[in-house]
């Protein structure tokens, strides 16, 4: 299986912004994100506002019935597949939080770049 990043040449690619800190809502971006994933679709996540939290290290979200699993375990399946999650680039700033917090294989997204993607042909963005 190839990696679902969202930075090959792809014709659909799903871009997916979540910034609420509400549990439910991010479990089922994550969802969402996931069942798109297992479509051969490549996605891209980018966390900002409350739901950076979900990147930083040791930080746990509740299960959710029916998989009894959390956004926080859906998100590293993502990571564990290749998916390109990154925090924007305002949320460490702004927190007392570094690079070094961030879950192994979240990065920091450079807003030119995102700017740049989000321009292309065939990326369907969401938000949550």
């Amino acid at each position: 299986m190839t990696a679902l990043s969202g930075n090959d040449n792809s014709s659909e690619d799903l871009f997916m912004v979540l910034t609420s800190g509400d549990a439910e809502t991010q479990m089922m971006a994550m969802v969402l994100a996931t069942q798109s994933a297992n479509q051969d679709v490549a996605v891209r996540v980018l966390l900002c506002s409350e739901a950076g939290e979900l990147a930083i290290r040791g930080v746990e979200s509740p299960e959710f019935a029916p998989a009894n699993r959390s956004p926080k375990q859906l998100l590293n399946g993502l990571i564990d597949r290749g998916v390109n999650v990154e925090v924007c680039g305002i949320f460490l700033p702004n927190r007392e939080y570094t690079e070094e917090d961030l879950t192994d294989g979240i990065g920091v997204a450079a807003p030119p770049e995102v700017a740049e993607y989000m321009r292309r042909e065939g990326v369907r963005y969401f938000t949550f």
